[in-house]
């Protein structure tokens, strides 16, 4: 008897002591570093691409198509591109950038423009998956390999596609609403743009998620072209229709989701009032939700995949073997009490929002604390 009370004293002693370095690393989360967990935790086997035969001598004269600059976030992905490119200069020749302003006829000039020129290798973030499937075919049939970061083309034929996982943001997203609801109430959900494939990817791996808890209703679904003004004319509408009845409100991005926070804020909702609300990526939508005391829980979609795209392009021309598809690093972001048992911080959002830098800041590029679009000029191989 003696023996077991002693083990239970062992016991509760290493539980205390667990307990208060698990509260000491809570006070100071500082984001995940490692290896992409949607990578370490595939379920699946991970194809990888023979790129022997792209293997040649630099430095190299790379061409970067890209779709357009016509948000912030997309403006974050090509300073991201600029900045690794600038870091390799001995490896880098050149970079050659195109902007099709979303425009799908334009950007297939664009690439053919880049072949043209003799590029030795493409990244391509394509308007339409549709409409660039054609090029970037002709581009590999000519031996020149194609890296596709952040929107994909139709087929397979490219060598390898860096982006972040759609399905794994909008589940935990779910997941964390649900538990932080405690399994029951009324959201909102408000997508990107209607048939975009990140949009839609992220509002069916959601739903599949709030299908699980019986007593969470979709009390509507739209869509906001992930505009911060149009989210907020959305979630102004669903606010004048269906008032104290939303229990939350699930967004796919922080571009709508800080315009939903200001509708909130505008129709007279008290601080600590306005419900659990999901971002990722724009400062001002972590930004208010720290300062009217929201709920909130970030899963970023971040544009430093553009530095990423450029590191898998120079291990192509290196001939080294490069994953099919490149999923990057995510940190979550949850407001202090809001962890739930699925959905543990990364950092705390009272700690990741900037709240004296401007809310179209978009905080996942991997470019420092110190980035300012409006400023941001790096020394890249021109």
């Amino acid at each position: 008897m003696r023996y077991k009370s002693i083990l239970k004293a062992i016991a509760l002693a290493s539980s205390m002591l667990i307990g208060a370095s698990f509260a000491s690393a809570d006070d100071a989360k500082t984001g995940y570093t490692g290896k992409p967990r949607t990578l370490l935790w595939a379920s699946r086997d991970l194809e990888y691409v023979d790129t022997s035969k792209y293997k040649k001598d630099g430095p190299y004269v790379i061409g970067f198509s890209n779709a357009s600059i016509s948000n912030i976030w997309r403006v974050g992905l090509l300073h991201a591109i600029q900045n690794a490119a600038a870091k390799n200069k001995d490896k880098i020749k050149q970079l050659l950038i195109t902007d099709a302003n979303d425009d799908a006829a334009k950007q297939v000039s664009d690439v053919q423009d880049l072949l043209q020129r003799g590029v030795d290798l493409l990244i391509v973030s394509p308007a339409t998956a549709e409409a660039l499937d054609p090029v970037v075919q002709q581009a590999m049939d000519a031996g020149v390999p194609v890296v596709l970061v952040d929107r994909r083309v139709s087929s397979d034929n490219y060598v390898s596609f860096v982006t972040a996982s759609d399905q794994a943001l909008g589940r935990t997203m779910a997941q964390w609403m649900a538990e932080r609801m405690g399994g029951k109430g009324n959201i909102i959900m408000i997508g990107g743009i209607a048939g975009a494939s990140p949009a839609e990817l992220r509002i069916a791996a959601a739903k599949q998620v709030f299908a699980e808890f019986p007593g969470m209703k979709i009390l509507d679904l739209q869509y906001s072209d992930w505009s911060p003004a149009k989210g907020k004319q959305v979630m102004a509408a669903m606010i004048q229709k269906y008032g104290d009845q939303i229990n939350g409100v699930w967004n796919d991005s922080g571009l709508q989701g800080f315009g939903a926070l200001e509708a909130f804020v505008e129709a007279g909702w008290a601080d600590g009032k306005i419900p659990p609300i999901t971002c990722a990526d724009l400062n001002g939508c972590v930004k208010l939700a720290v300062q009217h005391k929201v709920p909130v829980m970030s899963f970023d979609y971040p544009p430093a995949m553009g530095g990423d795209s450029v590191d898998v392009a120079l291990k192509v021309l290196a001939g080294t073997p490069v994953p099919k598809q490149y999923e990057v690093n995510a940190d979550i972001a949850v407001s202090k009490g809001d962890e739930t048992a699925s959905v543990k911080a990364d950092r705390w959002v009272e700690d990741y929002a900037q709240l004296d830098k401007p809310n179209d800041l978009i905080l996942s590029t991997g470019l420092g604390p110190d980035y300012d679009p409006k400023t941001f000029a790096p020394d890249y191989p021109k």
